[in-house]
């Protein structure tokens, strides 16, 4: 017996076969949040850039999750830098019930938008390196980066005993990134026996620093160090030298960008700069890292490209090993992880899920470009 079907019966079941095929692959979406507008799209397009090439190497790797081939899909959002723009970014990613969460950037929205994501029990593993992050408890926190505590300390001691500067002027943005890192440097620097002659506030929106820098050029400092982003700390370094002031500018990783070169122009010489990890050429696999990207972007990856991307196959890693994407299943597994990245032989966490291997660099601007001066790399305690 033959059968005769229309055409619309006949394509119907083909889509229907179609929809049969796809659900066999397991689907796993990641939600990821950072500045994609703005002054700090920059940091944002780097940081997804590095997160897309992780994912797409994941899917022609093809992952076996809960018998399925996986297929990993990255859910962005916008956060513009603001805390309340991200938790409502978060809440959107909650709904969209994403297994896992790779963001935010800046500390101050990923703070808040932690809160969001515990409730859901989804796990996060974030760039911010703000102290409080991980310190709230949560059990759903994890960094891509060296945190400030640790970053803080290692540049305090730099200021004091590299730069032997015994009087120290510091400057801060107010955000929960430049202050937390700023307190962090002050403590360190006066525990390596340095003294603080002057603490200064700004805010991430200014570009007119005459006031406070006139101030601090008054209390005769040997270094100031800057809390903030490179959109500050550019037009900064630049007035700094206007105001006839010699001391160096020291700041933290935001500043360490070709952004700043730009608006500090010549004025940028001799400013120095900390960067949580090590130089991409000589990191674990920074060099294979950098082709793989350039052949992906056309372009060279900024700083965050490679931690972004170890965040993203650590947590892929830890879904491969519980052969699960719920995160009851992998959580406990990503709390466990130990894996060799791009950026580090040893990615592993502490129980508050700061990565326990701390490695921070230091740079200076010598002839218009950042060179390595050193770099501290331990265990911590």
């Amino acid at each position: 017996m033959t059968f005769a079907f229309s055409r619309p019966v006949l394509l119907a079941a083909l889509a229907a076969a179609s929809l049969v095929s796809v659900a066999h692959a397991e689907d796993i979406k990641f939600g990821f949040a950072a500045p994609l507008t703005g002054p700090q799209s920059h940091y944002g397009e780097d940081m997804q850039n590095g997160l897309t090439l992780a994912l797409e190497e994941a899917n022609k790797k093809g992952i076996k999750v809960d018998g399925e081939t996986a297929k990993f899909e990255l859910v962005s959002r916008d956060d513009q830098a603001d805390p309340r723009t991200a938790v409502q970014v978060a809440q959107q990613l909650v709904d969209e019930e994403v297994d896992g969460i790779l963001g935010h950037f800046n500390s101050g929205t990923t703070i808040p938008a932690s809160r969001v994501y515990n409730e859901a029990g989804l796990p996060q593993i974030a760039m911010a390196t703000s102290p409080e992050y991980t310190a709230q408890g949560y059990d759903t926190t994890f960094r891509m980066m060296t945190s400030d505590t640790q970053q803080g300390a290692a540049v305090g001691q730099f200021i004091v005993e590299k730069l032997k500067a015994k009087k120290v002027a510091i400057i801060d943005d107010r955000t929960a990134y430049g202050q937390g890192l700023a307190d962090e440097v002050e403590k360190a620097v006066k525990k390596a026996g340095g003294e603080i002659v002057r603490r200064e506030y700004t805010t991430d929106k200014a570009n007119d620093f005459t006031a406070i820098l006139t101030n601090i050029k008054a209390a005769a400092p040997d270094a100031i160090f800057y809390g903030g982003l490179d959109a500050q700390s550019g037009p900064m370094k630049r007035q700094l030298v206007s105001l006839g002031v010699k001391a160096p500018l020291v700041s933290g990783e935001m500043t360490r960008s070709d952004t700043f070169l730009k608006l500090a122009g010549d004025a940028a010489e001799g400013t120095y700069a900390s960067l949580a990890g090590v130089p991409l050429d000589k990191m674990t696999a920074g060099k294979d890292f950098a082709q793989r990207y350039e052949a992906r972007f056309k372009k060279a990856p900024g700083v965050y490209a490679p931690y972004a991307y170890d965040g993203a196959w650590t947590m892929i890693t830890a879904i491969e090993q519980a052969g699960s994407a719920n995160p009851d299943d992998y959580l406990p597994k990503l709390a466990k992880i130990e894996r060799k990245g791009a950026t580090s032989e040893h990615i592993a966490y502490d129980d508050k899920g700061d990565l326990k291997e701390i490695s921070v660099t230091i740079y200076e601007v010598k002839n218009g470009k950042w060179e390595m001066v050193e770099t501290m790399v331990s265990q911590a305690n």
